[in-house]
């Protein structure tokens, strides 16, 4: 389990779920130059949960979304072991 990294502010960064297991926790990367997301793109996870935000050994959330089905439903945003985002822009 990765624990996010705080900046001066105490402000934790951005940690996702792991996308093999669903229950491992990995920080997000971030290219430096563009100052923008990487992202593993036309990728999706498995359905390996949870439906709740999962924290680090400090107590930082993953991120988390709403289903696209209901609007409501919690769901676990997933990356990969690089950090990458995973999403589907079809």
């Amino acid at each position: 389990m990765a624990n996010a990294k705080r900046d001066e502010n105490s402000v934790p960064t951005l940690i996702a779920v792991l996308d093999d297991d669903g229950t491992t926790v990995v920080p997000v990367q971030v290219n430096v130059t563009g100052h923008v997301l990487s992202v593993d793109d036309n990728q999706t996870g498995s359905d390996l949960g949870p439906n709740r935000a999962l924290r680090d050994e400090n107590f930082a959330t993953t991120i988390i979304g709403v289903s696209d089905v209901d609007g409501v439903t919690p769901v676990a945003v997933y990356a990969d072991s690089d950090g990458k985002l995973l999403i589907d822009s079809n």
